[in-house]
């Protein structure tokens, strides 16, 4: 079983949860940068949550499949529609749920209304080796995902079986938060080096609404604003990055590091965004604003466990609704 990539999107590529464990040896984790979104696209379809996804970034696919499938598309909201291969009539397809696609017809994501990263999954998920513990595609290092590139028109991905047929597909809907529009807030613990920065700096940093350049890509996010004044300059021994951390160059503009950052890093690191808001990262497009909120570790703890809680009730919800179908 086999899905065909008519139109690959402006950037799509393979990812999943990231590798693990490889850090040290000065390898990126990696992985989807909408990790809330890439779960709940893989719950929806009882896959792993680590299964492998498509990340489509603002132009989705264009593809069609050689069996009859179902799929979840989840992230950015985009307007897919699928034409039928037979009469050519073309119909909607909704978002965060799962949805049936008869073989031969054609998929079309379409492109991102708002938001900027979508995520495709598959039921069965795709049936690509992993490397290093991962399908991540890693563009810089070509390896993993899809031969480590992006996708282009022509390629085809060969997909696993489900292991077993679907059932109580109504219950099989993800209700996203929905984010305000304008200037997202983005919350942040203090460190490890806010030390390095004057009082005025710090002040500058936390009132301070940035604007998202276009520049910005897997590897991070870079901030337009007012400058960050430090006590004597920001560069530092290397050390570790983690995802979210907030890095201070000499330009004094914040770069946030995401998922294809690389592992260390000699610029002084004001702050860390919380695991929770790197999702809302994810989904800001060039041009678009934030600003920063100091928070503590208790209350980062506490976002990523109603993060975890409402992944949990999604699959609970379709358990129920799975077992009263397949038992009746």
């Amino acid at each position: 079983m086999s899905m065909h990539i008519i139109s690959p999107g402006m950037l799509t590529t393979v990812q999943d949860l990231g590798r693990r464990g490889y850090m040290a040896s000065g390898f990126q984790q990696g992985g989807a940068m909408d990790q809330l979104a890439a779960r709940a696209a893989n719950i929806l379809l009882d896959n792993s949550e680590s299964d492998g996804v498509l990340e489509m970034t603002m132009l989705g696919v264009k593809a069609y499949f050689d069996e009859d499938n179902v799929i979840a598309i989840t992230g950015a909201e985009f307007a897919p529609t699928v034409t039928d291969s037979e009469t050519g009539e073309v119909t909607e397809l909704p978002m965060n749920c799962a949805v049936r696609v008869k073989k031969g017809d054609v998929l079309d994501c379409g492109s991102a209304k708002s938001g900027l990263r979508g995520y495709l999954a598959v039921a069965g998920g795709f049936d690509i080796a992993p490397v290093m513990g991962s399908m991540s595609t890693n563009l810089k290092c070509k390896v993993g995902g899809f031969d480590g590139r992006k996708l282009k028109s022509g390629d085809v991905l060969p997909l696993r079986y489900p292991q077993r047929d679907l059932y109580g597909m109504t219950a099989r809907v993800f209700e996203p938060e929905k984010q305000k529009d304008g200037t997202v807030t983005v919350h942040v613990i203090p460190g490890p080096q806010d030390d390095y920065f004057s009082d005025k700096g710090k002040n500058i940093f936390y009132s301070e609404t940035y604007s998202v350049t276009g520049d910005s890509d897997r590897m991070g996010i870079k901030l337009d604003g007012t400058p960050v004044e430090s006590v004597d300059g920001v560069d530092i021994i290397s050390d570790g990055i983690v995802a979210g951390s907030v890095q201070i160059p000499s330009s004094g503009k914040p770069i946030i590091m995401m998922a294809d950052r690389q592992t260390t890093g000699g610029y002084a690191k004001i702050a860390t965004v919380i695991t929770s808001d790197l999702p809302l990262l994810a989904q800001l497009r060039p041009g678009g604003s934030l600003r920063f909120e100091k928070v503590d570790l208790q209350y980062a703890v506490k976002r990523i466990k109603q993060d975890n809680k409402v992944l949990k009730k999604l699959q609970y919800k379709i358990l129920r609704a799975d077992t009263s179908i397949s038992g009746s």
